[in-house]
């Protein structure tokens, strides 16, 4: 079976929502283009958003102020356990406050760049500019990011920029701009303009009349299955990174709200594009179940390195002479030295381990070292600006960070692909908008540190609240019930998925079946992809599959809480999209950004892009359990980043 056989090829698909002109008013025009619900109309509307991190809590929240009536689901317990909560370092915006030379047009220069050539100009110009009033918005809302002696908003570099441009709190900056969007939010449910429910689980989309009108959830603590309608859908619920078992994302984290729109007809654009994050504590052994991320503002003041020989990486790393040491990000890339992008920075910290130069168990790690960080600034400084990520560090590995270098290396972290959407956040589905890392629309091949808190916060606070209004101007639409057809059928889909589940009683773990495709896509599809490596983990995940549907075993009842059969559900969703993840790789024969092809490298090792064949965003339209995904090409056109090789020394 030849590659070309795995997929078929379909139609261009086209952004018909983005305007044209000159790059700097797209936005302008956009909104001022877009019709309007007056305030007495938006009383009428229903809007259902799935997941409250930051996308979805900022989107339900702001939706909530302009008069829409919302109601708000997630699976974690309370809304401010969003995995959001989880991002460590920063969030850009181009506010230039270290007068370094940033300006809203650097800010798109280097997302465009560093997303590899592979992400729309109109998207990320758009970002850039509203990342702006990001941080005004969250200063207003108490978040207490980092501040210079005199009072002014502090700035750090991230990787794949050379100006300080992300604003933080600490290393938790994550929770403290989750705890802002969770406070707007509970103000809307205290106000009854938001309807909370918590611990409910979206298994499928109602489509009625071609438009999304609903949602099909379970409650997971009595089982209970339910048909939500509303006169719009926006999906928030976060990336699918632990489709490799092994990430830093919380465990709960899933593909099955996207995964099962998907199914219904929406486009799942650039699978293959996942991210390594370079900074991560090393796995510690097979019993393990994630892993820990650490945040990249470390690279700021942390420098990298690993024994220039390999006899020396079994000795402690106070005693390799420093003439011994091999700073080899600083050596490869003068320029940027250890702030390169990711992708970068992770394939180049695996190179050295596959040399034999790697430090501790297996040799998969490499050291941050601060201790020329602590003689230049003082322990003082260092801990005030990274205290809590040392001592998690420490607790987690029980090695203090100020004495002996952290061990780091790379882990699954962040996805940038997703469902496709249009300029204004819409899928192939009318009325169906997906926010933050669900979507595919910003990062490209490649997204740039403190960047998904950015896209997050302006997906819902800035963007959709300015396009959903375009769509919702047509309603309020017909009314839907319970007893329509395309409402039973959906809720059928979900009580007979269940029941499958439960019926099957098999020998193997949910969790065996997870940690058995991680195995294959970590091998397969992870830092480096080979034409033959695909091929075989296709054949791989489909035997997986196969054995999946008979011999899983799920104990419990479906009207009880049911934690296996809830992981059961995600997993079975994973292993469908883990094939279309390596399908996507197989065919994209270059290496971009998150998606390094072994056959596609300069001949040092770095990412050969191939721009005449390869410009375009691959959107996938589901074609059944047994037929061949679709690809559709929505061609990329740069007029103002102009594609070139993307050096960083």
């Amino acid at each position: 079976m030849s590659a070309n056989d795995f997929w078929a090829e379909g139609e261009p698909v086209f952004d018909k929502a983005a305007p044209d002109g000159p790059v700097e008013t797209r936005w302008e025009r956009r909104k001022f283009a877009a019709k309007l619900v007056n305030p007495a109309n938006r009383r009428k509307l229903t809007v259902i958003v799935v997941g409250t991190g930051l996308a979805g809590g900022s989107a339900a929240a702001t939706l909530a102020e302009a008069g829409y009536r919302v109601k708000s689901y997630c699976y974690q317990d309370s809304p401010r356990r969003a995995h959001s909560i989880a991002a460590q370092g920063g969030i850009n915006a181009a506010k230039n406050y270290r007068n370094d030379g940033d300006s809203v047009y650097r800010l798109f220069y280097d997302t465009v760049k560093g997303g590899d050539f592979r992400a729309r100009e109109s998207n990320v110009y758009r970002l850039a500019q509203v990342s702006v009033n990001i941080i005004d918005q969250c200063v207003a809302q108490g978040v207490p990011f980092a501040r210079e002696y005199g009072g002014l908003l502090d700035n750090r570099s991230f990787g794949g920029t050379q100006v300080s441009r992300t604003f933080y709190a600490r290393g938790q900056t994550g929770q403290q701009l989750l705890l802002g969007a969770y406070q707007a939010l509970e103000r809307q449910i205290g106000l009854g303009n938001v309807e909370m429910n918590a611990r409910h689980e979206m298994l499928e989309l109602i489509i009625v009349d071609g438009k999304a009108r609903g949602i099909v959830v379970r409650d997971m603590v009595t089982g209970e299955i339910s048909t939500e309608f509303a006169d719009a859908v926006v999906l928030a619920s976060g990336g699918y990174g632990n489709v490799f078992f092994l990430s830093t994302n919380a465990k709960g984290c899933n593909v099955t709200a996207s995964w099962r729109a998907h199914r219904k007809g929406a486009l799942f654009a650039n699978p293959c594009y996942t991210q390594i994050h370079p900074t991560c504590i090393p796995e510690s052994g097979s019993h393990q179940s994630k892993l820990t991320l650490m945040s990249e503002s470390l690279r700021n003041d942390g420098r990298v390195w690993v024994p220039k020989n390999a006899a020396d990486c079994q000795k402690p790393a106070g005693e390799i002479a420093e003439e011994d040491r091999d700073y080899y990000l600083e050596r490869i890339y003068p320029s940027f030295g250890n702030l390169v992008p990711r992708d970068i920075a992770s394939r180049a910290a695996k190179n050295v381990c596959d040399e034999g130069r790697g430090v501790g168990p297996g040799g998969l790690g490499v050291y941050l070292d601060f201790a020329d960080a602590i003689k230049r600034l003082g322990r003082k400084a260092v801990e005030a600006k990274y205290g809590n990520l040392f001592e998690m560090y420490e607790r987690i590995t029980g090695e203090d960070p100020y004495e002996t270098p952290m061990r780091i290396y790379p882990a699954v972290h962040y996805t940038m692909g997703g469902l496709w959407v249009d300029y204004d956040l819409q899928s192939t589905i009318p009325g169906l908008f997906v926010v933050g890392e669900a979507n595919f629309s910003d990062h490209g091949a490649n997204r740039l540190g403190a960047s998904a808190l950015m896209q997050g916060l302006a997906d819902g606070y800035f963007v959709l609240p300015n396009t959903i209004s375009n769509y919702l101007a047509a309603g309020p639409f017909p009314a839907v019930s319970a007893t329509d057809a395309p409402v039973v059928e959906a809720r059928k889909q979900v009580e007979d998925r269940i029941e499958k589940f439960l019926s099957i009683d098999g020998d193997r773990t949910v969790d065996s079946f997870h940690r058995e495709l991680g195995q294959i896509m970590w091998e397969y599809c992870g830092m480096e992809r080979t034409e033959e490596g695909l091929t075989k983990a296709i054949g791989l995940i489909r035997a997986l599959k196969e054995e999946f549907w008979t011999r899983v075993k799920v104990p419990g009842k479906g009207e009880e809480l049911n934690q296996n059969l809830e992981k059961a559900g995600r997993v079975a969703d994973f292993i469908e999209l883990g094939e279309l993840m390596c399908i996507d790789a197989l065919h994209r024969r270059e290496s971009c950004g998150g998606h390094f092809r072994g056959e596609s490298q300069t001949p040092d090792g770095e990412a050969l892009r191939h721009d005449d064949e390869f410009s375009y965003a691959a959107a996938w339209e589901y074609f059944g359990d047994d037929g061949k995904p679709t690809l559709h090409k929505e061609d990329l056109k740069f007029e103002y980043v102009h594609p070139s090789t993307r050096s960083y020394k």
